[in-house]
């Protein structure tokens, strides 16, 4: 007699809209219906509350969202009963100690917690103070432990939850959907663009290779420079230009770009970056030109799929490198196509994600 289908309550932070969410669960949701699993997602924040969340001020607002997001989220954990797995993508609350993960663990729920981030470091919000101040300290900590089993989007985020406390856990790494975002072709006519693909939470770290970009704009003025997503970031001496982004937006930015940038702080919180924006790059055929550090050394393999660069000096060669040369862009822009192809299909990564739920739920073991 065959078993009965798994039921899965996915719990996500954002909406579609925000990457995290749609690239660690929303992108799964038909590969595992097609493997028999039954999928319920339920978002913290709505449409609406995601949007407002990037913008200054707006208090009142935030707290009426997030109050009316607090009574959703609440309803949805109170039913856990009916699935087989809880799903956390991120903490169920964005706030306060893990009260409602610790009574959901108490009546018998498997818990499953999703991150591809390092949130167990500190980092305040830019845009809402206020949630910055609710934090608890040591929340991620304590899920690790709590939890029945980590799922992380790279190895270093997997070995510091079980060094810091986790049971168990896996690294199931970010699928690219190439079926979505079509491979760019290069138009002739068309000026080089360099660009970065992003939110207004990141785009602060262009900064950190300003004076590369000032000089690259400086010595080659036929360039043209654009930002997707990332609100009014300026840059004194770079001509950027703005869009804003949507799901179709970004996909028309990137058949625009001919290299993307992905810098990054040289810090322990950037090891946890699970090299998102790299991937999309390479999914498009557009070059990644990204720090050096954490999961893009493994993402990436220098001069054959993208550039790692360390420094100024490494940015500035790989960028006039790629300038100068169409046949290096296009030499590398398929190698990194042909990559994501090969190790990030969405279908492969859900097949990894459903032998993991009938691994918890005693239905089968994994390695």
């Amino acid at each position: 007699m065959a078993e009965r289908p798994l039921r899965v309550l996915f719990l996500t932070r954002y909406p579609v809209e925000g990457a995290s969410s749609r690239y660690r669960v929303f992108q799964y949701l038909p590969h595992l219906h097609d493997l028999g699993v039954q999928c319920e997602v339920q978002s913290f924040m709505s449409t609406e509350m995601y949007r407002i969340s990037f913008q200054s001020g707006r208090t009142f607002r935030k707290l009426w969202e997030t109050a009316k997001a607090v009574v959703r989220r609440v309803r949805a954990a109170a039913d856990h009963r009916r699935y087989d797995i809880v799903y956390l993508q991120r903490e169920l609350l964005p706030f306060g100690p893990p009260v409602l993960e610790r009574w959901m663990k108490r009546r018998g729920a498997v818990l499953l917690f999703d991150y591809d981030d390092a949130l167990f470091i500190h980092k305040p919000s830019r845009y809402n103070p206020l949630a910055t101040f609710l934090r608890a300290p040591g929340k991620v900590v304590a899920l690790f432990r709590l939890v029945d089993c980590v799922v992380a989007g790279n190895d270093w985020l997997r070995d510091e939850a079980l060094r810091l406390g986790a049971t168990r856990a896996v690294t199931v790494e970010v699928a690219e959907d190439t079926g979505r975002i079509r491979l760019r072709t290069p138009v002739p006519e068309a000026p080089l663009t360099i660009g970065w693909l992003g939110s207004t939470s990141t785009v602060k770290y262009l900064q950190l290779i300003a004076p590369v970009l000032r000089g690259i704009a400086e010595r080659h003025p036929q360039v043209r420079f654009e930002i997707m997503g990332g609100g009014e970031f300026a840059m004194t001496g770079v001509p950027w230009m703005l869009s804003a982004w949507s799901l179709e937006a970004e996909l028309e930015a990137l058949a625009r770009f001919d290299i993307g940038l992905m810098p990054l702080p040289m810090e322990d919180w950037a090891k946890g970056k699970s090299g998102g924006k790299a991937r999309t790059y390479m999914a498009a055929g557009v070059v990644p030109v990204c720090a050096g550090i954490g999961y893009n050394r493994e993402l990436i393999r220098d001069g054959e799929t993208g550039f790692l660069c360390a420094d100024d000096t490494h940015w500035r060669d790989a960028l006039e490198a790629l300038i100068a040369s169409p046949d290096l862009r296009r030499r590398v822009s398929l190698a990194a196509r042909a990559e994501v192809e090969r190790r990030f299909a969405p279908d492969a990564k859900a097949q990894e994600l459903k032998h993991l739920f009938d691994a918890v739920c005693g239905r089968n073991t994994v390695g």
